[in-house]
């Protein structure tokens, strides 16, 4: 596992000035020092496909509660995207967002994953709120997942054949049918 964090150049909200949180009862916690979280203060931690649901767990036990976001990323046409040293690209991408609600922190969890076998562990064990973010990166990417209970189509017909978020995947055709067209006037 490797971890990467945004660089200085980006722009980092700082924390709001007590005069300046918001009023209210004792309980809306109004004498807290308030932060907004931003997708560049994440903290990101790259693994592999076999360290995946260790290094969650591990992420879990120290803390980050919530798993507030899984997504699948198809990237097709970036083979050769910019990734710390020692990650090698893959077609695919399954990104996770976790969340320390009592410490006030985020981090996110990267893995590649190859076209040939796109199969990763499900994280349904740790956080429950997984299974329907893993059935929709199934139904919409055709990403696989180890020990989900119930990895069937969310989105999609049942019958449908296809992933239809993936780069490859054909648009299709609908023949469109006009009125006949009127005769000059």
């Amino acid at each position: 596992m490797s971890a990467d964090t945004a660089p200085p150049s980006e722009e980092v909200v700082p924390p709001v000035a007590e005069s300046e949180a918001p009023q209210g009862g004792a309980s809306d916690g109004a004498n807290r020092r308030h932060r907004r979280t931003r997708p560049s203060d994440y903290e990101v931690n790259y693994c592999s496909t076999s360290e995946y649901h260790d290094v969650v767990a591990g992420l879990r036990d120290q803390g980050f509660e919530l798993l507030s976001d899984l997504c699948a990323v198809d990237y097709l046409t970036h083979p050769r995207r910019k990734l710390p040293e020692g990650i090698e690209p893959a077609r695919f991408e399954v990104a996770v967002v976790l969340t320390s609600v009592s410490k006030g922190k985020k981090v996110r969890v990267r893995v590649q994953i190859p076209e040939r076998d796109p199969v990763l562990d499900s994280l349904w064990d740790l956080y429950p709120g997984a299974e329907a973010m893993e059935r929709e990166a199934f139904d919409m990417m055709g990403i696989a997942f180890n020990g989900h209970p119930d990895l069937t189509r969310i989105l999609m017909p049942e019958d449908w054949e296809g992933h239809p978020l993936r780069k490859d995947y054909s648009v299709g055709r609908v023949p469109v049918q006009f009125k006949e067209a009127p005769g000059p006037r």
